[in-house]
């Protein structure tokens, strides 16, 4: 990745989620400061009163399993530990723990892909709420065409009379002029 510029877009691709909030891999991190995974995570460790557990967490064991297997990967490339994860403050925190110029353009870069995850959510969301009142309005009227087919149904299936002097009733008085 160029150093003096960081593609949002690649940044994105890289935010995960793990116990239901949106994470950045210390692993990824490290590749994108240009730094060693290790290094990255002693310095963390060096200022751990800075992350607390809503900034940063350690994946279980199952979590990274799940991980792996999403991403088809037979390892972590020989990690002895867990993977920190670091949420959207967490990444913002790093960038007073790691002092350089690389750092800011990241965290910068970081925090854009982020605003443009939420907004893609709400957009989303907001399309999925659409689609919603959507369907109930087609099941209402659904349910009216069948009504109308119930109708034109009962319609068919009654049985035809033909239409008779005869089968007049015989209880109304016949319209007319009467002569005697």
């Amino acid at each position: 990745m160029n150093e003096g510029k960081f593609s949002v877009e690649a940044v994105a691709a890289r935010i995960l989620v793990v116990r239901g909030k949106r994470v950045l891999i210390d692993r990824d991190l490290a590749q994108l400061y240009g730094v060693a995974t290790m290094r990255l995570n002693e310095q963390v460790k060096r200022n751990r009163n800075r992350f607390p557990d809503d900034f940063m967490f350690q994946m279980t064991q199952e979590e990274a399993i799940n991980l792996k297997s999403q991403f088809a990967m037979s390892s972590w490339g020989g990690r002895r530990h867990l993977p920190y994860v670091f949420t959207e403050q967490g990444v913002a925190m790093l960038s007073s723990v790691l002092r350089s110029e690389r750092a800011v353009q990241v965290n910068i870069a970081i925090m854009r892909a982020f605003v443009k995850l939420r907004e893609l959510l709400l957009t989303h969301r907001e399309l999925a709420e659409k689609l919603e009142a959507l369907g109930r309005r087609v099941d209402k009227h659904d349910e009216r065409i069948n009504a109308i087919f119930e109708a034109i149904k009962q319609l068919l299936l009654a049985p035809a009379q033909p239409v008779t002097k005869s089968s007049a009733p015989v209880s109304k008085p016949q319209i007319g002029f009467k002569t005697d």
